[in-house]
């Protein structure tokens, strides 16, 4: 009598498991991100400023080009080394910073949108196999 009481409650256990509807949606942050018109500027501003590092480096090029002591040519290169390092570290940290702040903004719409339509989870596209809704053109056009 308690084994079938016991099997009775297992299986009105795991029947209640089973049965229950999770609400998920899926999102192609890869696609989010590149129709964001944010990080398309974002990439323009850095495209130029790398352009301004090819430039330190032309400039320090057509210096060492007229000298013919070694003592300055190597003053040169550690002049020009060192502002390009800067300069790089500069933008660097400039555009991490960025980038950061657009994908919280990122995230933060995917909470709201979760929020708003009742879903439980949000997954990465590229980590579901099958299933769930796909909120990614929702999520892009909110995001700018």
């Amino acid at each position: 009598m308690k084994k079938i009481l016991l099997s009775t409650c297992c299986i009105l256990m795991f029947s209640q498991v089973s049965f229950a509807e999770c609400n998920i949606a899926v999102v192609d942050l890869q696609k989010v991100v590149d129709n964001s018109a944010q990080v398309k500027t974002l990439k323009n501003e850095h495209s130029a400023k790398i352009k301004e590092l090819n430039g330190i480096i032309t400039k320090a090029q057509e210096e060492i080009a007229k000298q013919t002591d070694t003592k300055k040519i190597v003053e040169i290169q550690d002049k020009y080394t060192n502002q390009f390092n800067s300069k790089k570290a500069e933008i660097d940290k400039m555009y991490a910073a960025k980038l950061a702040g657009i994908e919280s903004q990122i995230k933060s719409e995917i909470e709201k949108k979760a929020q708003k339509d009742g879903y439980e989870f949000v997954f990465a596209k590229s980590v579901v196999l099958y299933g769930g809704k796909d909120i990614t053109s929702e999520i892009s056009g909110t995001v700018k």
